[in-house]
Formats: C-alpha cells, structure tokens, sequence
C-alpha cells in the first residue's frame, strides 16, 4: 500500500491540484506558507514541502509569492521530479521575465537535471531572459561546473561586470577543475581584481589555494597562504591537499603539526598523506595522532576508512585488524584490510575477512569454482568498472586460465594502462609468450612503461626468447635497475652466462652494486587495480648456474654476493646446495615451505610430512602411490636437493616425497583432478601416468602441465 502512494504522488500534476480548495480562512498567508515550505526543505523533507504546496494552491498559481514558487522548485529539484518541475514552469511562465529569484530557482532546478539530458532546456531559459541578474549566472555557472564543463563556467564569469563573492568561488572552482596553465593565469588575473574585502572570505580563499594548487603553482598558493593573518581550518585542508597533489607529503605534515585542533577533514588529509608515505616514520605519526583523537571522530566513517588506509599502507595490519573490528564495515574498507592481509602472505584471514571479495586470494588459491562463485554475486555494476575488470584479468591469469582474462579484456572497449600490463604479465605467467608479444607490439607508445618492459622480458625470458627480449631490451631508452635485472634473468636462464655477466658490469659502470643484478625481479598486485615493484626476489645467475649444474660459476657467484651483499642470506642457498656447503645453507633460517591446494570449494594448507589433515593416512598412502609409479615410468630423486643428513630411517625418496607439494598433489588426487599448487619436476610425469592436466603456479610463473608429459614453459622450468 505505502509503496503505491508513493508512485501516485510522484506522478501527481501541479494541473489537477485546482480540486484542492479552502475558504480564505483557512488559507495560511503567503509568507507563513513560503517559511513554512522553507522548513520542510531546510530539513530535507522535500515531499512534505510539495504536500503542504499542493494542500494550499489556489487555481491560479501566479497569486502564490516569490518564495513560496522558489521553495517548490527547489523540492522538485532535490527530489527530481521533473514532471511536477515542469509543470510549475508552464504555469508561471508569465512571470519568469520579471522575477528574478524565480528565474534562478529554476535555473537551479533544471542544472540539477542535466546530466539526465536537461543542459539544453536551462540554457534556453537562460537565454530567453534579456536582463541576465548575478543569480542567474551562478546557477549557470554551478549547473554547468556539477556537470563537468568548466569551460563554459568560465564562459560565463567573463561576461560578469561585478562578480560577488558566489560567482568568484564558482569561478576558481573551475580553473581547479580544469589545471591547465590557462587556468592559472586566469585564477592569477582574477585574484588581482578580486576586492580585498573577499580575502577575509575563508571560503574563496580556500577555492583559491585549490586552485593554484592544482594548476602546479605551489609557491604562488604559499605566498597566498602566508599572506592570510587569519588561518581558518579549511584553509589548512586545502594546502595539505595540494602538497598530496603536488607530490610534496613532507610539506603537508610540517603543515599540519601547526594545527592545534585539528578538524575531522584535517585529520582525513593527514591520513592520507602518511598512507602515502608508506614509512615507519608515518606510522609513528599515525599512531601519535590518534592518540589526542576526539572520541566523536571515530563516529566519521571516511575518517576512519583514511585511518584504516595510513595502517594498511604503513605496514600495521594488526592495528589495522583492531580499528576494522570496532567500524561500520563497508567494500571499501574490506578491500583495504584483504589488501594488508595479502601483502603479508596470509590468504586465509583474507577469505575468512569477506568471503564475497577475493580477488586477490582467490588468485593465490587459484580454485576455478570459487572464483566463477565469486564473480556470479557480484552486481552487474561492478563488472563494468576498470578497476574490478583489471583484479578479474590478474585473477583469472594467476590461476591459470588465461582465456577467461581476456574475455574480459575484450569486452572492455577503452582499456586503460594497467589492464595492458596486467594481460601482458598475465600472458607470462601462463608461458604464452608469443601472445605477450604480440599484445605488447599493439600498444601505443605512451601506454608503454617500466611495468610494461619487465613483463614482456619476463614472458620472453620463461619461454627461452632471447633474441626477442634482447630487441626489446635495446629499444628502452631508459634502462633502470629493474629492466637490466629482467635481462640477466632472461639470459642466465638460457645458459647464457657470459652475456649476462656483461650485462652486469655494463649496469654496474652508471649504478652502485645491486643485488637485483644477481637475483630476479618479480611484480607482485597489492590492491584491485595498482602494480607495483616489491624487493622480493628469486636467484638469476645462481638460479640458472643450479640448474645448469655449473659449479664453476656457482662459486665465481656465490663468493662475490657474499662479499657484496652480507645480508642476502637466502639468495645464496642454490649456490650453496649445489657447492655441497650444507653447514651454511642449515645456518640460515628459512621460511617454512607451504603449499595451498583446493578442491571440491575446500582449501586447505599442507607443510612437509604434514598429518594435521583428517585424511592424513590416505593422503600419505597416495603419495607413497604416485612415487612408486613414477619411479617405475624411469623418474630417479635427486639428492642435492636434499639439504640435511638423512635419519636412519629416511630415505632420499621418503624425505623427498613428504614435500607439502606432494601432499598437495595426494589430496587433490583424492578431491578432484583440478587442482593448483607447487610441485617439482616430477610433476610432468605424473599428468602423463594418470592422464590429466595440470595446472602449477610456482613462486614466480604459472606452468600447465599436458597429458602428453609437455610443459607450457617448453621445459623452461
């Protein structure tokens, strides 16, 4: 019943309201009927306003005051009742020419509209007055600004003789939305005929220090700043907010330590500087800070969301855990909790967080039915966001289908830089090196970046495509320490030694010593839509001389980043496993081998020699199973992978066997077939014995193992 007496007073007509009479008796005056509809809107009680409207029209609607009319617009305008609107526009038609507060309100009650296809119906307003009034242009200006077209808004302000102080602040608005050099000269020219009684105005002078701001002219805003005897709060804001924009972070937090009291918005700004920073020094600052909190701020959803934001950024997940659990909960605020969770490798709390939103576990897991779940609940309306397409690409890529990554790509008619690079490294990772080539050559130039290059060098350098990569190589003009890492790898994993040697001492002449020469670059996803460059590596030259079996160049090697790079304990274990120098490799505390695998919806975490799982003797009898068959097809362990003495009731197959990764592989057998994990290279072997593909995300690339006992990498592995 209530929703259809609602859908009856939307589309009521201003025309039959001549049914609705009273004696003049009971008639409220025009004044208390216009204050009264005054205080329905001032309270956002929009309907009751047009109710009260309604209840008291008379048949001729031109004997109603200015106010009552501007105050039924301005609820139609709220409200975006075009209808009734238009309506109320027919009828008083007569007296547009010659009021002007009703002309604005009108003005105001179609700019509202515009962006539902209206511009055209308020500029003929507009222009079918022949006395424009200072009203008019502002909500002119205003329409025109909340709808994206500063140009014209600044059309406008041009045409204006006296502007006051409403037309000033719409103007400087403008030239901030636009940036460009035109708008700083503009924003500089008008300052100077501005009067100087507007610069008492804190809130101009706020559109002003954005506005330069946002143009790039850091100093002139200073000087402005500096120049105000009387610094509001907002003022404040508006500085720290162009320092942020003007990549000056430091800036903004001297400024803000001025602040004695700061506001709710200084504190927001605050936050996302530090968030910014991304340093210990910042967290400290946070911290600091919410200490001298009021208590009424924790009740601001975006200044707790910021705050959440600096944690996560700042590397304090655990404070971050605790702000999460005492605030309103919101996608976004999940998202940045799931992104600090995931930087520190803990996909289990990100599922056991917000089972709905996964991405980026579920490309960790790498589960193809949880994540076809996933993406059936999402709301139509996130899949056509550039953010949300790009986590489905990387998603879809690190778990091994790459088909379904570019469905969504191709769907996608204005693809943006990341979604590029997240197709190319996605390409890479599945060893379809020819398809990141070829993807990689349809780019324009300037979609072009560091993140582009490495994944591209790094799809040539899984597949064995030296002569590509070393084209590509040459055709960067700015060649960082990450592109010449990217390099050495590609050539030290085709055996070739001497010229990534080269290429070191050639880096080494313009750049300090680097262990990045020596190890291999990774790109890792920390949120939905950023790559970024992490210091976590894998062994390039050593890598390559271990799997080669070269001893003599694991030594050269191993010695000089020793000599070089002290603290670089894990990057040297290869070398030292194959140099047979156990006693180093046991001095350094490793990180404890895990692998994930999922089936049937479940996930599940398995160590070596694990029996925490309730099928534990099974999964060890099936393991014992695919050893011996493989043994029998001509598989033979090897031992300098061993990197302990054996126990007298060990052997190198039962130690070797116990690898989580073989576990994982047991369990799965015994779920279902489609699984994902970390394995060895038995792992061929064992999708030819039992006839089924495989699909394998080591710690830097993805392989798809055939039925034929075939690689996706071409044993580039």
């Amino acid at each position: 019943m209530n929703h259809f007496i609602s859908i009856k007073f939307i589309n009521y007509r201003v025309t039959s309201m001549k049914f609705f009479t009273k004696s003049s008796s009971t008639v409220q005056s025009k004044f208390e009927l216009g204050n009264e509809m005054k205080s329905f809107n001032d309270k956002k009680q929009f309907k009751k306003a047009l109710e009260l409207f309604d209840k008291h029209m008379k048949n001729n609607i031109e004997v109603h005051s200015s106010l009552v009319i501007t105050q039924a617009l301005k609820a139609c305008t709220h409200i975006k009742d075009v209808q009734r609107g238009s309506d109320i526009h027919r009828l008083i038609s007569s007296r547009i020419q010659h009021d002007f507060h009703i002309l604005a309100s009108l003005l105001h009650f179609y700019n509202a509209l515009m962006k539902c296809g209206d511009v055209k119906y308020a500029e003929s307003i507009y222009n079918s007055s022949t006395t424009k009034a200072l009203p008019m242009y502002g909500a002119m200006m205003k329409g025109y600004l909340e709808n994206n077209d500063p140009k014209k808004t600044i059309e406008l302000f041009k045409q204006i003789t006296n502007p006051s102080e409403v037309v000033f602040n719409l103007c400087f608005n403008a030239c901030a939305s636009l940036g460009t050099s035109e708008a700083l000269d503009l924003t500089k020219k008008t300052l100077e005929k501005m009067p100087k009684t507007f610069y008492s105005d804190s809130y101009i002078l706020c559109s002003v220090l954005d506005a330069l701001m946002k143009c790039g002219d850091v100093k002139y805003a200073e000087s402005i700043y500096n120049s105000s005897t009387t610094k509001a709060l907002p003022m404040y804001g508006a500085m720290m907010k162009g320092y942020i924009k003007n990549n000056c972070p430091g800036k903004a937090i001297n400024l803000f330590k001025q602040i004695e009291n700061p506001s709710e918005v200084n504190l927001i700004v605050f936050f996302n500087v530090c968030a910014q920073l991304r340093t210990q020094e910042a967290l400290s600052l946070v911290k600091q800070t919410v200490k001298k909190m009021r208590k009424s701020y924790y009740l601001n959803s975006r200044l707790l969301t910021s705050l959440l934001d600096a944690f996560i950024k700042c590397g304090d997940s655990s404070s971050g855990e605790i702000l999460f659990s005492k605030m309103k909960k919101s996608v976004e605020n999940y998202g940045n909790l799931m992104s600090g969770f995931n930087k520190e490798n803990n996909p289990e709390k990100t599922l056991d967080l917000f089972n709905k939103m996964k991405n980026d576990a579920l490309s960790r897991i790498g589960d193809y039915s949880i994540s076809e779940s996933m993406i059936k609940q999402m709301p139509d309306s996130f899949c056509h966001d550039n953010q949300i397409q790009t986590a489905l690409i990387d998603m879809w890529g690190k778990i091994g289908y790459m088909d379904k990554a570019k469905e969504i790509f191709e769907k996608n008619l204005q693809p943006d830089q990341t979604m590029h690079n997240s197709m190319i490294h996605g390409y890479g990772l599945n060893g379809k090196s020819v398809e990141a080539i070829q993807h990689y050559h349809r780019l324009p130039k300037d979609f072009i970046d560091e993140i582009t290059n490495i994944s591209v060098l790094n799809a040539r350098s899984h597949s064995g495509l030296i002569d590509e990569a070393c084209s590509i190589f040459q055709s960067i003009r700015n060649k960082t320490e990450t592109i010449y890492s990217a390099m050495i790898d590609c050539f030290s994993r085709g055996s070739f030694f001497e010229e990534a040697q080269k290429l070191i001492d050639e880096c080494e002449h313009s750049h300090p010593p680097s262990v990045s020469m020596y190890i291999r670059p990774k790109l890792k996803r920390f949120d939905v839509i950023q790559f970024e460059l992490k210091a976590v590596f894998k062994m390039a030259l050593l890598s390559g001389a271990r799997n080669e079996k070269n001893i003599h160049l694991s030594k050269i090697v191993y010695n000089r980043v020793k000599k070089i790079f002290p603290d670089e304990q894990n990057a040297l274990i290869p070398a030292a496993v194959l140099l047979a120098n156990r006693s180093y490799v046991q001095s350094i505390k490793k990180r404890v081998g895990l692998t994930w695998a999922s089936a049937n919806g479940q996930v599940f975490k398995f160590r070596a020699h694990d029996e925490s799982h309730p099928r534990s003797n099974e999964i060890h009898a099936e393991a014992e199973k695919i050893s011996e068959e493989i043994v029998k097809h001509g598989h033979i362990y090897d031992s300098s992978w061993i990197t302990r003495p054996l126990n007298s009731d060990e052997t190198i197959a039962s130690v070797l066997c116990g690898h989580s990764e073989r576990l994982a592989i047991a369990w799965c057998f015994l779920e279902n077939p489609n699984f994902l994990f970390c394995v060895d290279r038995a792992t061929k072997l064992i999708a030819a014995i039992r006839e089924c593909e495989i699909i394998v995300r080591d710690a830097s690339r993805i392989h798809h193992f055939y039925t034929n006992g075939q690689c996706s990498c071409n044993d580039y592995f």
